[in-house]
């Protein structure tokens, strides 16, 4: 079990072509996957489905939107916590909860 390890050096050239190789292999591949992407989303079909897409987003944020104002109206009576009356005719007073 007296074995001798011998490592090989490289020489700069090997090690220049194998980072070379690597390089240009690593291109290659990340440019057939950005290909393939941009060719599915040019199509007739995806557009149309991406814009559909896009306007629901949208709808679906505008309904957010509205429901946080109208909850945060419900809560404190203006949409900027100014405390004076709601929708229904109720006051909600001072917010501080000390009785006059």
């Amino acid at each position: 079990m007296s074995a001798i390890i011998n490592s090989e050096m490289i020489s700069r050239r090997k090690a220049l072509s194998l980072m070379g190789l690597a390089s240009a292999f690593g291109l290659a591949g990340a440019s057939t996957l950005l290909t393939v992407s941009d060719a599915e989303a040019q199509t007739a079909g995806m557009e149309r489905r991406q814009e559909r897409r896009a306007g629901r987003h949208e709808r679906r944020e505008e309904r957010r939107t509205g429901r946080a104002d109208r909850r945060e109206e419900r809560r404190t009576g203006t949409t900027t916590g100014a405390g004076t009356t709601t929708g229904t005719g109720t006051t909600t007073g001072s917010g501080t909860g000390a009785k006059q």
